[in-house]
């Protein structure tokens, strides 16, 4: 074993400055979301959530660096990259939109939507810890395709459309912006190859945003009131008084924490392509214990493997930079700096970096989807399609004063609008993408029994509420009538099984 040293490399800049600057999009947009469209209190977010967020990445990047430092020592070699750390993108959008605004919403308790989001996270870390003791099992019991499918049509959905929406508000900013992000990142050839550039598409949008005029300096005068010292503490009593009631609200945590499991595991096995070989097992605990901190001193949001190693390594960065990169995501919380920056950097200038992460997400899949399989991708689709909408439809009647009970399904469908269809649809998403997905892989590659579980799967999901319902409960409202459908479904795929095994056996009569 060679002694080996910390050492900041040349490369580690270029890391550092990409890394940190996606990490703080990430929590800029956290805590955007969180203050200005769920409505959550800003002392709640700057006070607590913010410092236990970036904590959770402090320890977990302090983890990566200790693991890349033991495989230089083991292995002798001086370009070992560390793993880069960061939250989990898709978990932001998830917790906020499908957990804390729609409990908000309806307590008008901010205190309590945290609470559930606290229990939500802790699944997501339970899962990630289990997973690293299960390994390959876990991902074996859903197709990889499946598994991605879901995580793209969140990506479009919940990452990519909104953002989209938000950048044609403000075209003067965000097109320069989108521009740059299809030259830099998708493109061959980049522009000002230089400089960073997810530093270069900070710098850009809030410099169009000030010439503009989208940003006052009054609003910079307001949020230095903000600037405190925020050390994290703990929240345990928060994360015990959400458990008796957050089950209604776990619908997207299994889903999403597996699609989290898998997303890390493509980035460990990616970094043993480019030749770090890091423990598997050790890099999962990581995360799961680190997202269980944050989640008990009040974070709802799970850290994971950032992606990008590959790219990092390429630019010659060594182990520094994620240390670099937790640290700054540490520092920026604890002292209030979180307004300050929002009232700098415009979510204009940030909003098409969510595009980029959307359409990225969604292009994984179709880049590892074998061809027979590529209709599943689109199946996946539907329920997060129909979440989306219903979201949109429930938030448009809610501002005009009313709702669909008041209109009446039958108005809504003269028009052209199905609602009904949306909430069936919509609801439950996560898993219903996934199950929907498991049906139409097995009856594509013809695994019947496989496809007659997860028909039988659906039909119990059904029954309790967690899909095609808008509360969870047991055998409530049209549940019957999806449970019905599932086994029926489910009743198919064993007559094509049996068939299939005469049609078998018919063949070995015949060739004998």
């Amino acid at each position: 074993m060679t002694n080996v040293k910390l050492e900041w490399k040349r490369g580690d800049w270029a890391a550092y400055f990409g890394l940190m600057t996606n990490n703080l999009t990430n929590l800029l947009t956290m805590m955007g979301l969180l203050i200005f469209v769920v409505g959550i209190p800003t002392e709640i977010v700057y006070g607590r959530i913010a410092p236990a967020f970036g904590l959770a990445v402090l320890v977990a990047s302090v983890c990566y660096a200790w693991f890349g430092l033991q495989l230089a020592k083991e292995t002798g070699r001086k370009d070992v990259t560390a793993l880069p750390s960061g939250p989990s993108a898709p978990s932001i959008f998830t917790v906020t939109f499908l957990v804390l605004m729609p409990v908000y919403q309806q307590t008008g308790d901010a205190e309590f939507a945290i609470q559930i989001g606290l229990v939500w996270c802790f699944v997501e870390a339970m899962i990630l810890v289990g997973g690293s003791f299960l390994g390959e099992t876990i991902r074996k019991m859903i197709p990889r395709t499946v598994l991605l499918s879901c995580l793209s049509g969140l990506g479009l959905l919940l990452l990519a459309m909104n953002p989209m929406l938000q950048a044609f508000e403000a075209p003067t900013v965000s097109f320069i912006v989108l521009l740059l992000i299809f030259i830099n990142w998708f493109g061959k050839k980049p522009i000002f190859a230089r400089i960073p550039t997810g530093l270069l598409l900070l710098v850009a949008g809030t410099a169009l945003a000030w010439i503009s005029g989208l940003q006052s300096p009054e609003a910079i005068k307001a949020s230095m009131s903000s600037f405190g010292f925020n050390p994290p503490s703990i929240h345990v009593d928060s994360f015990l008084q959400g458990l008796p009631h957050a089950l209604p609200y776990l619908a997207s945590a299994v889903p999403l924490g597996l699609a989290n499991y898998i997303f890390d595991l493509e980035n460990i096995e990616s970094a043993h392509a480019a030749g770090d070989e890091y423990n598997t097992r050790k890099v999962m605990l990581t995360n799961g214990l680190a997202s269980t901190l944050g989640c008990l001193m009040g974070n709802p949001f799970p850290v994971t493997v950032y992606v990008g190693h590959a790219g990092w390594k390429a630019m010659g960065a060594s182990i520094g930079y994620t240390l670099a990169s937790g640290v700054t995501m540490f520092i920026v919380p604890l002292f209030g700096l979180g307004a300050f920056m929002l009232a700098i950097i415009p979510m204009t200038a940030i909003v098409p970096i969510l595009v980029f992460i959307g359409v990225v997400t969604a292009n994984q899949v179709v880049r590892e989807t074998p061809k027979i399989e590529v209709p599943v991708i689109f199946i996946c689709l539907f329920p997060w399609i129909a979440n989306w909408a219903l979201t949109m439809v429930n938030s448009v009647m809610a501002a005009a004063g009313t709702s669909a009970a008041k209109i009446g399904p039958e108005a809504l469908a003269h028009k052209g609008v199905f609602y009904q269809g949306l909430v069936h649809l919509g609801n439950g998403a996560p898993l219903a993408s996934m199950l929907w997905g498991c049906v139409a892989i097995f009856a594509i590659i013809n695994k019947p029994l496989r496809g007659a579980v997860a028909a039988v799967v659906g039909a119990l999901l059904a029954l309790f509420g967690v899909i095609h319902a808008p509360v969870v409960g047991f055998a409530q409202g049209s549940s019957l009538m999806f449970v019905t459908a599932y086994l029926m479904m489910g009743a198919m795929f064993v007559v094509k099984h049996v068939l299939d095994r005469r049609e078998a056996a018919s063949e070995v009569v015949t060739s004998v």
